[in-house]
């Protein structure tokens, strides 16, 4: 084994407890030798403080047992004697069934390294080494990591190697007894493993589908490898699928060369058997399909969007604090854009599916009065304190940089192609060029987009991105061939509610200047009944689901409302709304359409 300077060996110590044990050898210590470990985790910006999973910490040189000074939540210094290898021994408990963190139990092992792995200050360029011992506990389980392999035997177990500490953590690493299947795109070997899938799923089917993303993508940035417009070469000599299948969940965390990704387990493909499934259960799967294979896009479009090309912010990521960056409208909105266009694109999904997708996120931000309060730019800053800490108020005072972002592409987008010299396609390879896939900043973005188009794009940005205006959506969508129709919308829409789970109608947020709030509701409300008509012929209704409300109402325009709050009631008088509307997109002109949904670099 080549010698390296920081060394791990992980290994399963309780199945039951979900406890992982790690040893630590640090072959040069320095005198004060620190160590800490991470935060957070790349790609999802929250502090979560893995250290308060970390427990029985020990230090030792030889046989002689060194004391342990914390510093903080979640660093170490250990007073080392002498040029001996200095050896850290410690467990952490795991389960988190998420993409973020780390899990263990019988069936199923799952780290990413910034939850179970300490940073070895001073030394985080040099070499490291991840050392998984086989274990007869586990019979029949298997590893799946990104980081090179040393030397593993058949099932995985054995030693791997990285770089840096930085690509150490960027490899999460799957355990267990797990589907797996492999397939070629753009020359590249792409590995996909599935934990917990049922006996009906189709792996040939989401193999062969998730090869025509990759293809698409690869050939999105650096051209058709097969012909001579090859651009350029990916970043990445092999990839690999970590999708874990749960009875509810979604989520997908990117990185360098490899992907976690958490989905339904009945959203996975499935083989058919018409004995047991209906015309509607067969539909269901279907949408559910798309889901996923929209999250595999996008986290896949991630290798050159944000862990290569990536804010300048983020050239060396701080482990122990929060990395500001105003740029997440560009790398995750951006992203959102082409998850879903390339799926149409690679003819995963038709122009109707895509435009219904389309206009899903158009809705979502539409719906959220936030974005009047707040810029895109200010909610990727703010992401570590609003967007993954969401409330009753969120959708009020903020936007989400994921669907106003993937807004802004859409306008880039179209505006370019409809001045008629450029795209955002070929900003984006530009951009790729200009930076050598590597740190940018909105600058270059404002230069690219310039340079693509002879004009400069500062107006738009500054409205688009640092401001609150509205988007010129139905403009630009109608002149490249959508129509735009407005139809009624659902009932808690219209009234300015999102409902919560549970029995009865529960009142989770009550969204700004809606007739729900003028009317006094409040967020944790339970509705309980409505009264309709005048002091003397009042009847009163018990209300279960909100969907009755205009059985109840009949043609009043106003009603009473009686709601439960804090174990009180109270009786609100709402004055019923005129019709809100949801956007639905439809192709008016193929040919303008086609130019936009189904090429991918000309205007």
């Amino acid at each position: 084994m080549t010698e390296a300077r920081v060394h791990y060996r992980v290994r399963v110590l309780d199945l039951q407890a979900h406890l992982f044990e790690v040893t630590l050898t640090i072959a040069e210590p320095a005198t004060a030798q620190g160590v800490s470990l991470p935060v957070w985790i790349p790609g999802s910006y929250l502090v979560r403080e893995f250290a308060k999973n970390l427990q029985r910490l020990q230090a030792l040189q030889g046989t002689r047992e060194l004391a342990l000074i914390q510093l903080d939540k979640c660093s170490w210094q250990i007073e080392c004697a002498g040029s001996k290898p200095l050896v850290l021994r410690y467990e952490v408990y795991a389960l988190d069934n998420s993409v973020r963190t780390a899990w263990l139990d019988v069936s199923r092992g799952f780290f990413n390294g910034t939850s179970l792995l300490l940073q070895v200050h001073g030394q985080e360029q040099k070499p490291h080494t991840l050392e998984l011992p086989p274990d007869k506990a586990l019979p029949g389980w298997q590893v799946a990591t990104g980081l090179t392999a040393e030397k593993v035997n058949r099932d995985g177990f054995g030693c791997y190697l990285a770089a840096s500490y930085d690509e150490l953590v960027d490899c999460p690493v799957e355990m267990g007894r797990f589907w797996h299947g492999s397939f070629v795109a753009g020359g590249i070997r792409h590995r996909f493993v599935v934990s917990g899938a049922p006996p009906g799923f189709d792996g040939t089917r989401l193999l062969a589908d998730t090869q025509k993303i990759c293809e698409a993508e690869i050939g999105f940035w650096h051209g058709d490898r097969s012909s001579k417009r090859t651009r350029s070469k990916p970043p990445h000599q092999d990839y690999l699928f970590m999708l874990n299948a749960v009875g509810d969940g979604y989520g997908g965390l990117e990185h360098r060369n490899s992907t976690a990704l958490i989905c339904k387990r009945k959203d996975l493909p499935r083989l058919a058997n018409p004995a047991l499934e209906s015309g509607a259960a067969a539909a269901h799967k279907s949408e559910g399909y798309v889901t996923l294979l929209g999250l595999i896009s996008h986290e896949y479009f991630h290798t050159w969007n944000v862990k290569r090309l990536r804010p300048a912010e983020f050239t060396r990521y701080d482990y122990t604090q929060e990395n500001y960056t105003r740029l997440l409208w560009f790398f995750e909105g951006f992203t959102s854009y082409y998850d879903d266009l390339l799926l149409r694109r690679a003819k995963l999904i038709d122009d109707g599916t895509y435009l219904k997708l389309l206009g899903k996120t158009i809705n979502q931000v539409l719906q959220t009065p936030g974005r009047e309060v707040q810029s895109v730019a200010q909610a990727s800053f703010d992401a570590w304190i609003k967007y993954y800490r969401q409330d009753e108020n969120t959708p009020n005072a903020t936007v989400s940089y994921y669907t106003k972002g993937a807004l802004v592409a859409l306008c880039l987008d179209l505006s370019l192609r409809q001045h008629g010299r450029s795209t955002l396609d070929a900003v984006m390879r530009a951009l790729w060029q200009r930076c050598r896939g590597g740190p940018m900043t909105e600058d270059d973005l404002c230069t690219v987009l310039a340079d693509s188009s002879g004009r400069s794009f500062a107006s738009e940005i500054a409205l688009w991105v640092h401001g609150v205006e509205a988007l010129p959506l139905k403009k630009l969508l109608e002149r490249q061939g959508i129509d735009v129709h407005e139809e009624p919308a659902p009932i808690a829409q219209r009234l300015g509610l999102r409902l919560g789970d549970g029995p009865g109608v529960q009142i989770k947020t009550v969204l700004r200047g809606g007739a729900a709030e003028n009317a006094g509701f409040a967020p944790g409300d339970e509705w309980l009944g409505v009264e309709v008509g005048p002091a003397r012929t009042t009847t009163r209704w018990r209300l279960t689901t909100l969907d009755d409300l205009p059985l109840y109402a009949g043609t009043a325009t106003k009603i009473g409302a009686l709601v439960a709050r804090d174990k009180r009631l109270h009786q609100l008088s709402l004055t019923l709304p005129k019709a809100a509307s949801t956007w639905q997109l439809t192709v008016h002109d193929k040919q303008l359409a086609a130019q936009w949904l189904n090429e991918a670099g000309k205007p």
